[in-house]
């Protein structure tokens, strides 16, 4: 058995597979202690170095983007907007509707669904005119699968309370991403 908060990317992968052709709470609730944010993040950054790599080799075709932008973007972005979304969801669920699951249980639940979904939507986004179906098909997924994880990792079984906690993070993360933007384009627009 595997160690909690111990979990390799071998087992994260396997964890994946369960709770994406296993779709429900119940199974997701299976894994949610066996690793931890340090565990969420490096699998996280897999993904990122994924979408770093194809961002990269792709650069070239694109104007106004350079090899080295697009990697290191992706490698920091990526993980950063994980954080800042996976923290909502926490503090949203926490402080509105009472959930009782911690930080590193909602990072890693998170974490099983979201880096495969990602790899996958970056690695058939390449392919024209399929790309944007792929991107849609995976939005779908990823806000299925997030309310499927709200409701094991914050330990929220009321549908409402879920949806409503997935919703408000989503609202919240784009309201926080347009204010951190504002602020880094503020010097600019002078």
């Amino acid at each position: 058995m595997t160690n909690p908060l111990q979990a390799n990317l071998a087992d994260m992968f396997g964890q994946s597979m369960a709770v994406l052709t296993r779709p429900s709470p119940a199974t997701f609730e299976l894994f949610e202690r066996r690793g931890g944010t340090r565990q969420a993040f490096v699998y996280v950054l897999l993904a990122a170095l994924v979408s770093a790599v194809i961002a990269a080799l792709f650069a070239p075709f694109h104007q106004g983007v350079t090899v080295i932008g697009q990697f290191i973007t992706r490698l920091i972005l990526i993980p950063v907007q994980f954080g800042i979304f996976t923290g909502l969801v926490y503090l949203i669920g926490r402080s509105l509707f009472r959930g009782t699951g911690s930080y590193p249980e909602v990072a890693y639940t998170f974490a099983l669904f979201y880096v495969p979904l990602s790899i996958v939507g970056t690695v058939l986004g390449i392919i024209p005119i399929l790309g944007w179906i792929v991107g849609i098909l995976i939005a779908a997924l990823m806000i299925f699968f997030g309310y499927l994880a709200v409701q094991s990792s914050m330990n929220l079984r009321d549908t409402v309370s879920a949806a409503v906690t997935l919703v408000l993070s989503g609202v919240a993360y784009w309201v926080v991403g347009a204010l951190l933007l504002a602020l880094v384009l503020a010097p600019f627009v002078r």
